[in-house]
């Protein structure tokens, strides 16, 4: 282990910072203040309670984008970790903390990567920029959301964007995300008529008549999973009814459930399926809709290619883009940038206790960076890394 590593370095600081969502516990005041001899012109554009930052440096094409977010989950009941989740501790070979994997690390090697590239090539033909967010882990309505419309109303279009979640399974480099499922909720309300329990004639059980329609509805086949995507899953995820009292008929049941689909099926493809079968079940219902994110792909794109190639260099590794695991903010960065790709640590400890990431794919992770760049910035060369 190399105590004076950069990447690990940085990563302790940005973990002493408390961020949980939505603060930024001065996160993104120590990136500025860290990439500003390297000419980076910084934009703060806060929003709400969200701390947002771009920082851009260059005017040439392609632009390359690297996109996180410095806000974690909350640490949960101090009793479960072994040391402060505040307090960055190496122990056994990891960096322990929270946020070292869900997004700290990432965001360090972001900046190491750049800092050792522009060392090596001052004057790139293309341009760099970061962009960060405190408000990925929270409602994500102040963060990227509304930076990708400031970034389009500013005529600032990337061509790459890499944001810097953790992909990694078993070693880091074996995963790469080149796209997300969609995730479509509702809530279901499903009326009957309240009644005595000793007088069901007189009343009309709506959890009785939905059943019958919610396990039709599970075992629907939405779509067939493909090369890029698992089949489209339904869950229900809350069933709420009754008064409490135990001899009380209730007058509603209202159902929560969620879709992740693939682009095999559409929002309106599965709205429409789901309220047909609801009718052909004869239920007095309405369902509110909650789009969170549309399903998008980055297949075989200039960016895998060279992501792919980069981490085979660093690590040996050969990555396998995966669409798996919930939604990112790439799900707003896809409506701005044509290629985005997620890549960064293992994800096996995120949002848990005594988070953590190795030591030794810090600086790892800053090279498959670097490399990524050097790839992008000069795609008739090969620049291996010293």
């Amino acid at each position: 282990m190399n105590a004076s590593d950069p990447t690990l370095l940085l990563t302790q600081e940005l973990i002493r910072r408390p961020s949980i969502t939505p603060e930024d516990g001065g996160c993104q005041a120590l990136i500025e203040h860290r990439l500003a001899p390297l000419g980076f012109t910084p934009q703060r554009l806060p929003f709400g309670a969200v701390h947002n930052l771009w920082l851009r440096r260059g005017e040439k094409a392609p632009l390359l984008v690297f996109a996180g977010h410095t806000d974690v989950v909350p640490p949960g009941a101090l009793a479960g970790w072994d040391s402060p989740p505040f307090e960055p501790t190496v122990r056994d070979g990891n960096l322990i903390g929270r946020g070292a994997a869900d997004m700290k690390a990432s965001i360090a090697a972001f900046v190491t990567a750049i800092e050792a590239f522009l060392a090596r090539f001052p004057d790139p033909p293309c341009s760099l920029a970061l962009l960060l967010t405190s408000d990925e882990e929270g409602p994500a309505t102040d963060g990227t959301q509304r930076v990708v419309q400031w970034l389009r109303e500013h005529g600032q279009i990337p061509d790459y964007c890499l944001v810097g979640e953790p992909t990694s399974a078993q070693t880091l480099g074996d995963t790469l995300k080149n796209g997300r499922r969609g995730s479509l909720s509702g809530t279901l309300t499903v009326r009957g008529k309240q009644g005595h329990v000793a007088y069901p004639h007189l009343a009309r059980n709506p959890i009785h008549l939905v059943a019958p329609a919610l396990t039709e509805w599970s075992r629907v086949i939405w779509d067939e999973a493909n090369e890029d995507f698992p089949a489209t899953t339904f869950q229900i995820a809350n069933i709420q009814g009754g008064t409490g009292a135990g001899n009380v008929i209730p007058g509603e049941v209202v159902i929560g459930f969620n879709f992740r689909f693939s682009t095999a099926s559409s929002e309106q493809s599965l709205r429409a399926r789901s309220e047909a079968l609801l009718q052909r079940h004869g239920l007095d219902f309405d369902i509110r809709w909650e789009l969170g994110a549309q399903p998008f792909l980055t297949a075989g794109t200039t960016l895998v290619r060279a992501l792919q190639q980069a981490i085979r260099q660093v690590t040996g590794v050969e990555a396998q883009p995966s669409t798996s695991g919930g939604t990112s903010d790439g799900r707003f960065l896809i409506t701005l940038c044509p290629e985005v790709v997620e890549f960064g640590p293992s994800n096996a400890t995120i949002h848990q206790r005594n988070e953590r990431i190795a030591v030794e794919d810090l600086p790892r992770l800053s090279a498959i960076y670097q490399q990524l760049i050097q790839a992008l910035a000069y795609p008739e060369q090969s620049h291996d890394i010293p």
